[in-house]
């Protein structure tokens, strides 16, 4: 006999585990969520916050949106990513990020009615953490994790209780591993992986410090500190990020992964700052240091039976393009409807294959672009002189050469230009954080062809409704009032939606018929003139890809699972084929 019973228990209360609580508890399903400490994060490891994870917050309910907006360092404020040989010494260049390029911020309006912020993990945690608790989670601190054991109808794991030393056994319907890095959950259920742990090492070293003097006339959530012969890199690079403008700072700098893990002494930290900064005598006020590992390893299978795994757990990759939290976020809101729907027994348990099916290459993608990106600032050490292997006096003087009125300096200055320019597939990669389409029996295209992309993928949203994708943006207005929403803020809510236009209302008396008899809710809105939502600047007749009367069906997690393009003979029988397929029933 188990100690606790409860429908689903999540190890770890990181992003992924803060998530599935408080998705869980949003959809009215029993949940328990434990953390191996006595609180949460205590770094602000992972910050970016990008468009898809905001829609997810916003999803949970305005007031978690805007309680992140409340903390978060907004859009403008991460600015353009400024290389310089150090924040006090003289700038080598710069580039806009993080949308805030006039061209990119109008594509990041145009694809989300959210915006991209910063929001350290340190704030983005007890957010997660705080909804969960509040709508229903049972959350247990100081608590970890020792084992589990899966059978036909459940999972019982054992606990330990790290004040008391007693163990305590659960007994769940499910398990979810969010437990981070170094999952025991994930190594005791055998999950495959690919790829190698501890590529490189990293240090983070975390103060506080007045630099506005250094800063605030140019913005930025990282400035690259480039110094031949420091101490710092490996090959003379460190980054100095902004946690709070403008005075608290997180400096990253490399060791060799070969040698002995190094021995950060309050001193020596200080000293770093100090060197990257370029003020011998700021006042700096340490708060921590701590190492870490450069991984490329992600799981090819991400759960086993009853047992599922998400976040770092299946993917582990450095911060680049600042994926870790979002897609740990996203894994969250891929999988918490699919519970819910099973345990409130309106889909079958062959829905939960599709997390895998669905996820899993994403986790393989994101580890991909995010050790690409390390290896995309090559061509900058290039262009300055400072490739490795090369003397620092070297370094120094190649660094200097840019200087020069010589043709060399000249190719030199216009190679640097390139090199930071091409940064953009780290610091403005829109299209990988939006661009995820799923393939699996929980989508039903019906033969139609997948939309290629006409420009690149990996810098830019393509909205399209082709089944798999993310239901698109469009702003429409409420009759009644006026007032804008989303064509997002129609759908989701853990409910499956069906959207159409004028001449399409068989689809919402089918959709109702078919609700009843499968017992799920389907919200239906009928789009056009004289409806409760109306298409004024026509962008959704752009963007649909139907016609008014065909209709889009969209998933509770906002991706379509099916689109009619016009009416058909059979709307019910066509909505109660293809949900019984997505549902598996």
């Amino acid at each position: 006999m188990a100690d606790i019973t409860t429908d689903v228990l999540i190890i770890g209360t990181g992003p992924a585990g803060a998530a599935s609580a408080a998705l869980l508890s949003s959809y009215g399903i029993e949940n328990m969520a434990v953390n191996r400490y006595r609180w949460l994060a205590n770094t602000p490891r992972a910050h970016i916050t990008n468009q898809r994870t905001m829609e997810v917050l916003r999803d949970m309910g305005r007031e978690v949106e805007d309680e992140a907006y409340l903390f978060g360092t907004h859009q403008g404020l991460m600015g353009e990513n400024i290389f310089c040989e150090s924040l006090a010494g003289e700038e080598i260049g710069r580039m806009k990020a993080w949308g805030n390029h006039p061209l990119s911020r109008a594509a990041h309006q145009m694809a989300s009615p959210t915006k991209m912020n910063d929001l350290p993990q340190t704030f983005m945690e007890p957010l997660l953490f705080k909804t969960a608790c509040s709508r229903g989670t049972q959350a247990r601190m100081s608590t970890e994790y020792l084992s589990h054991v899966q059978d036909a109808e459940g999972v019982t794991s054992t606990l330990r209780d790290r004040l008391s030393g007693k163990e305590v056994t659960v007994r769940s319907k499910y398990l979810i591993g969010a437990d981070g890095g170094k999952s025991l959950v994930a190594e005791q259920l055998g999950l495959p992986f690919e790829g190698k742990m501890g590529v490189g090492g990293s240090m983070n070293i975390l103060f506080r410090a007045d630099l506005s003097r250094y800063v605030a006339h140019r913005p930025s959530v990282l400035y690259w500190v480039m110094q031949p012969g420091a101490d710092v890199g490996g090959i003379g690079m460190g980054l100095v990020r902004m946690v709070r403008p403008w005075n608290e700072w997180l400096i990253v700098w490399g060791y060799d992964i070969n040698a002995p893990e190094p021995e950060v002494t309050p001193e020596f930290a200080t000293g770093v700052a100090r060197q990257l900064i370029g003020d011998p005598d700021l006042d700096i006020e340490l708060l921590s240091a701590s190492t870490w590992t450069v991984n490329n390893y992600h799981a090819t299978k991400i759960s086993k039976g009853r047992v599922f795994c998400m976040g770092d757990a299946i993917h582990r990759h450095p911060p680049s393009n600042g994926l870790g939290s979002n897609t740990s976020i996203q894994d969250a809101f891929n999988l918490s409807w699919k519970l819910a729907m099973v345990l409130k027994g309106q889909a079958g348990e062959r829905l939960l294959d599709s997390y895998d099916t669905e996820r899993a290459p994403i986790a393989k993608q994101i580890v991909t672009r995010a050790n690409q990106s390390i290896a995309e600032t090559g061509p900058i050490f290039a262009a300055l002189g400072m490739a490795e292997g090369v003397d620092p006096a070297q370094m120094q003087a190649n660094l200097e050469a840019r200087c020069d009125g010589t043709p060399e300096a000249e190719a030199q200055r216009e190679a640097i230009r390139k090199a930071i320019a091409f940064k953009k597939y780290e610091f403005d990669a829109h299209g990988v954080e939006m661009n995820q389409r799923y393939r699996s029996d929980a989508v039903v295209t019906d033969g139609q062809v997948e939309p290629a992309f006409e420009m690149d993928a990996d810098l830019y949203y393509q909205p399209t409704t082709w089944p798999g994708a993310r239901l698109p943006h469009a702003w429409l207005y409420r009759r009644d009032t006026g007032a804008e929403i989303s064509t997002l803020d129609l759908c989701g809510k853990g409910r499956f939606t069906l959207l159409t236009g004028l001449g399409g209302e068989a689809w919402i008396a089918a959709a109702g018929r078919v609700a009843t008899d499968l017992g799920i809710e389907i919200a239906t809105h009928v789009i056009g003139p004289r409806q409760d939502y109306v298409d004024h600047g026509g962008d959704w007749a752009r963007i649909s890809e139907i016609r008014d009367n065909g209709c889009l069906l969209v998933r509770p997690d906002q991706h379509v699972a099916w689109r009619a393009t016009a009416m058909t003979d059979a709307p019910e029988s066509d909505l109660f084929r293809v949900l019984r397929q997505v549902l598996a029933r």
